[in-house]
């Protein structure tokens, strides 16, 4: 499929889930937000299984995009504009059907491979990038010579997501939990000689 009817797709499965859920979605509610009909969208895909596969994909394409396109100029600004672009307190209300439906594919993790694989791929991604940030700092003297690189990037991974969950399933802004996670990094991350502004 040539990249056009792809990224179409790729549109009208956003539309679909926004509308009807990971649970209810049909190949019929993805085609009616597309130009393409079911029966030619069935010829690129056998099921809907596969086209949500295909989704997630797309999803950690775009994902990876982003994480890289964060900047800061140190160690501690990139951290801080990392943990702001996953913690997105604008991202509380616009597409919360959306992702719903996300995390409704989430839970299928357990029982489906297919699924799981994408999602770990998601969990690798962001920790490498968590984990970069962190090196740096340490190298640098920004963060305690100390930390424990690995591990730290974990538990911030961690914190991602249950922050991005109890967002849709309770509706906690993720705001209140990227507050707090500023808080750790200036007692428990950044070197006790180095300010708030990275040693600027």
């Amino acid at each position: 499929m040539s990249d056009e009817p792809a990224d179409e797709l790729m549109r009208a499965t956003y539309q679909a889930l926004c509308k009807h859920g990971y649970a209810d979605v049909t190949m019929a509610d993805i085609a009616a937000e597309s130009e393409m009909s079911k029966s030619s969208i069935h010829y690129h895909y056998e099921s809907k299984h596969d086209l949500l596969t295909t989704f997630l994909d797309d999803l950690l394409a775009s994902f990876t995009a982003r994480l890289d396109d964060v900047e800061g100029e140190t160690p501690r600004e990139h951290l801080s504009a990392l943990v702001e672009t996953v913690l997105d307190p604008s991202s509380d209300e616009p597409n919360r059907e959306f992702r719903t439906a996300v995390l409704e594919m989430k839970a299928q993790g357990p029982y489906d491979e297919a699924f799981r694989s994408r999602l770990e791929e998601f969990d690798r991604t962001l920790r490498s990038h968590v984990s970069d940030v962190l090196a740096a700092g340490v190298e640098d003297g920004t963060f305690r010579h100390d930390l424990d690189v690995e591990r730290t990037a974990d538990f911030f991974v961690t914190v991602f997501g249950g922050a991005q969950t109890r967002s849709v399933a309770v509706g906690r802004p993720v705001e209140q939990t990227r507050e707090t996670l500023e808080r750790y990094v200036e007692t428990n991350v950044v070197a006790a000689d180095v300010g708030v502004e990275g040693g600027q």
